[in-house]
């Protein structure tokens, strides 16, 4: 499937400048979890505001950097910071991320999130692996408007008999994608654990459609990083993200180092 002719130029630019030519895997980090870069053998990284056409990111908790290196002896790329759609990014800019894996011929797409929790069994700190995503009036781009070809419900179970294997306890769920950048309402919130839905993030759900797209394989995992509007009786604070990332960011390094490696 043909990309985006901007892909084969930001790819050449990044082979120049000592990124392989193949890898096995990429990973794009949520907010807050891109402490995994430090975890990766030999790593070399280029802001994002050095690479021709590549957009910025914003947000806080996203460093904005592009990470090259191995971890088990695969060759990767990590992207530390993502483009949202609430920023301002068009859609087809909030997949750079999936086109370039493909680009680079990855095997395994890994996708990480900061999400706030409906299910009210859930904890501050859990991961939970996406076995389906809700979109809830969303308005989409052709580039990511195909239909989602792939269930995600098998590459969750080994997700998790791989993290039981390592010792880790992991969650399993629907991901709903809100636009944002606002927090839900209380109202919403309840409406969205009425249709079923376990954690809400504001990311993720192009991503994942558009790696159904082209047929690369993908996992995704959310960190519940605060319990949604209404769950708690307290304020909506983003320095959670950054307490809840901190607190599970050894597990959360162990369990995408297996990911890369036996997925």
């Amino acid at each position: 499937m043909k990309l985006p002719d901007k892909i084969d130029q930001i790819k050449s630019y990044l082979i120049q400048n000592d990124f392989p030519e193949e890898i096995e895997a990429a990973i794009i980090l949520g907010s807050g979890l891109g402490d995994f870069s430090t975890t990766i053998d030999e790593p070399f990284s280029i802001p994002y505001n050095q690479i021709p056409g590549f957009p910025h990111t914003t947000v806080t908790g996203h460093s904005g950097e592009l990470f090259t290196g191995t971890t088990k002896g695969h060759k990767i790329i990590a992207f530390s910071g993502r483009f949202h759609h609430y920023e301002g990014h068009p859609l087809e800019t909030t997949v750079l991320p999936v086109h370039l894996a493909k680009a680079f011929n990855a095997k395994k797409l890994i996708v990480s999130n900061a999400a706030g929790a409906i299910n009210t069994r859930f904890k501050v700190g859990d991961l939970m692996v996406i076995d389906d995503v809700f979109r809830i009036f969303q308005k989409v781009a052709p580039a990511v408007s195909q239909p989602y070809r792939y269930n995600l419900g098998p590459v969750a179970d080994k997700v998790r008999s791989i993290a039981a294997s390592i010792g880790l306890e992991v969650q399993r769920g629907t991901y709903l994608y809100a636009k944002g950048p606002s927090y839900e309402t209380k109202a919403e919130i309840r409406a969205f654990r009425v249709m079923g839905t376990d954690v809400v993030g504001m990311s993720t759900a192009p991503e994942l459609i558009e790696a159904s797209r082209l047929e690369l394989p993908a996992a995704a995992i959310s960190l519940v990083t605060n319990m949604a509007a209404g769950v708690l009786n307290q304020k909506l604070d983003h320095s959670e993200v950054k307490a809840a990332a901190e607190s599970r960011k050894d597990d959360f390094a162990k369990l995408v180092t297996e990911l890369i490696d036996r997925l």
